[in-house]
């Protein structure tokens, strides 16, 4: 009978702690599980292998028996005349022998003859979680609206709540991949990316934009109409507005996330156009302004 080197398996160190052991076992169960690689015979079968060595490891009373006899098993008389007794009380009682390999359930004769058959449980650990980007524009992140995103083949519709920043991350528990022997499903983590806008340059909760307005109404002064995302504004501009100006509009930002009815301010610098393609008496009219200001 072949010995099984369980701490191989797992690919850990005999002085792995009990919590060690578990950890590596989810991460490899999770790799090579039936359901992952459907149609894989060899990862079905190390499935069953890491499956059995944690049963073993993960358990003291189990891995103590382990560590005594399993290198050196065949040589211990005492372990072989208990495991030569089982195999007899087996026989008479009409039971079947091991051959070697693994059973219709994935344990090794090795482990059968050193744990017998009450020694097989199942072990739950929760699926694997799942990533996603959701990309949305300014405006999708300026209103509370519910949008549908495919996860491994399954649609998912979620509300989206007003004021979501650029990389924030969210968790929609148990959407993520199935738990294996009865254990919870893992999470979806949705990252969010919004596109920058035309328009608006957005700072947390506020907005920044820049509005052009010509030469005459910086300085005589007089209205002009701006978009916001709340709509169109008229702002009064008044006389001698400089180049670079900022205006603040107070709650016309960008909404605070999760918080009703609370926005940030919108800031808008003006840039002053200067006029091109002057004609004649154009010209003559800038000349004698220039002169009447010097």
């Amino acid at each position: 009978m072949e010995f099984v080197d369980y701490y191989k398996i797992l690919g850990i160190d005999k002085s792995a702690t009990t919590e060690d052991v578990r950890k590596t076992y989810r991460k490899l169960a999770r790799k090579y599980h039936p359901d992952l690689n459907p149609n894989d015979k060899e990862a079905h079968k190390k499935f069953q292998q890491i499956n059995e060595a944690n049963e073993v490891l993960s358990d003291p009373a189990k891995r103590k028996k382990y560590d005594q006899y399993g290198k050196d098993w065949q040589h211990a008389d005492q372990f072989e005349q208990a495991r030569n007794q089982q195999s007899q009380r087996g026989a008479r009682a009409g039971g079947a022998s091991y051959s070697g390999g693994f059973d219709e359930e994935g344990f090794s004769d090795f482990f059968a003859s050193m744990f017998g058959e009450g020694g097989r449980r199942q072990t739950k650990f929760r699926g694997n979680d799942y990533q996603a980007e959701l990309h949305l524009n300014l405006k999708d992140a300026f209103t509370t609206h519910q949008q549908t995103l495919t996860v491994n083949n399954k649609n998912i519709r979620i509300t989206i709540p007003a004021g979501v920043e650029n990389g924030q991350k969210i968790k929609l528990k148990g959407h993520g991949g199935p738990g294996v022997n009865g254990g919870p499903a893992g999470d979806l983590f949705i990252t969010f990316i919004i596109a920058d806008d035309p328009v608006f340059k957005r700072d947390g909760k506020n907005l920044l934009s820049d509005v052009k307005i010509d030469l005459y109404i910086a300085v005589l002064g007089g209205d002009v109409t701006i978009d916001t995302l709340h709509g169109k504004l008229k702002l009064k501009v008044p006389p001698e507005t400089q180049n670079g100006t900022t205006v603040r509009l107070k709650g016309k930002g960008f909404p605070v996330y999760k918080k009703e009815n609370e926005y940030g301010d919108l800031f808008v610098s003006y840039t002053i156009l200067v006029p091109k393609n002057l004609t004649t008496k154009e010209k003559e009219l800038f000349h004698e302004l220039s002169k009447l200001r010097s």
